[in-house]
């Protein structure tokens, strides 16, 4: 009878998402104004296609992720994850892969567009967590897990390299390290984890310039300030000129094209919110993704198997980390990666993805 009267989900998480979600929408609907009026004559046009591509498929899938059977979703995971891994190698494909400058980020088809790296955070997620739930704590042939667990690392790193999309390799890598790292793997596999990171990550640094430039100005911030400096250096301008209260909604001068396009409304909103809402705004921002946080390892915690306790714990890390990372870029502590804010920034694809791992967090907690 008490487990029948527990069987709800986490409202604390579910309000938490709901005020993100509005959060979102009010900064976009500011933000994306002038844009949207300057490139299609409506000030809406953003707005409407985060709408209508972005929450209201994002909130009928979560409604499903949050209603399907968690050991369905489980053996599911495999081939999820094998989809992802096949819309990843379309996006090289002419005529239905497509791109932004030298970016292949993109799967067009029949009119729509998406980008198969957003949910592959996801997928990987519950591909790990069914894999590494099924190693029994008993089973001491770890010398098999961990170089299973790098050679998946490495095929879906070669996808992401060759986008490039190292943002999203990095958040990847990130995410499941701690997983790996909470299933219960000897500490000594952490390490050859940490050390193989750190150096893929410097040989990817001195391959290509452009991110060798993003770490020289996360150093030395003031370097060429109309150059490779410009958008750290418009982005502090923005959050410092906002103060305690901000400007106000609507008023901020640093999106009229201080900050350069599309980043204004993708990953550097976190910026032009700031200067709209101020320190105060910011830090309600930051509270929110503290108390998802809490709630999803509490979640995380409390879970009844390996498989959704991994789960809770890896979706409400990548949230959160990738909001802490997209802010700390903003604010000048950690370089620019280029991904987006989550459930704030401008991208259907993020946004179903994430409103998806909401829904199947949402679904373990009332299983609890």
């Amino acid at each position: 009878m008490l487990k029948n009267l527990r069987r709800h989900p986490d409202y604390i998480l579910a309000g938490t998402s709901v005020v993100l979600i509005i959060f979102g929408i009010l900064i976009l609907a500011s933000v994306s104004a002038h844009i949207s009026q300057e490139k299609f004559g409506t000030t809406y046009y953003f707005l409407n296609h985060q709408l209508l591509f972005g929450l209201i498929p994002g909130l009928i899938l979560g409604f499903f992720a949050f209603k399907i059977r968690l050991d369905l979703l489980k053996k599911s995971a495999p081939f999820l994850l094998l989809i992802n891994l096949i819309l990843l190698a379309m996006v090289f494909l002419p005529k239905i892969g497509s791109d932004i400058g030298t970016a292949a980020r993109w799967v067009s088809i029949g009119g729509f567009s998406f980008q198969p790296s957003e949910f592959l955070k996801l997928c990987f997620i519950l591909y790990l967590a069914a894999w590494l739930s099924s190693r029994s704590h008993s089973d001491k042939k770890f010398a098999q897990t961990l170089p299973a667990f790098l050679l998946i690392i490495v095929l879906i790193s070669l996808f992401l390299i060759f986008q490039p999309d190292i943002g999203t390799l990095g958040l990847i890598v990130l995410v499941s390290a701690l997983m790996y790292i909470l299933a219960g793997t000897p500490y000594w596999h952490s390490i050859v984890i940490f050390l193989g990171g750190a150096i893929s990550l410097f040989s990817l640094i001195k391959l290509a310039p452009y991110r060798a430039n993003r770490l020289l100005v996360f150093l030395k911030p003031e370097t060429d300030p109309m150059g490779i400096g410009y958008q750290i250096k418009q982005s502090l301008i923005a959050v410092g000129s906002g103060g305690i209260f901000g400007l106000g909604l609507g008023m901020s001068g640093q999106k009229f094209g201080f900050l350069p396009l599309p980043q204004s409304i993708s990953d550097s909103i976190f910026a032009i919110m700031a200067n709209e809402m101020g320190f105060i705004g910011s830090l309600i921002l930051i509270s929110l993704f503290l108390i998802f946080l809490w709630r999803g390892f509490k979640i995380g915690k409390l879970a009844q198997n390996q498989f959704c306790k991994l789960t809770a714990l890896g979706i409400s890390s990548w949230i959160v980390l990738q909001s802490f990372i997209n802010i700390g870029a903003m604010i000048g502590i950690l370089p620019l990666t280029g991904i987006p804010l989550p459930f704030i920034s401008y991208g259907g694809s993020a946004l179903i993805s994430e409103l998806v791992g909401v829904g199947i967090l949402l679904n373990i907690s009332k299983n609890l």
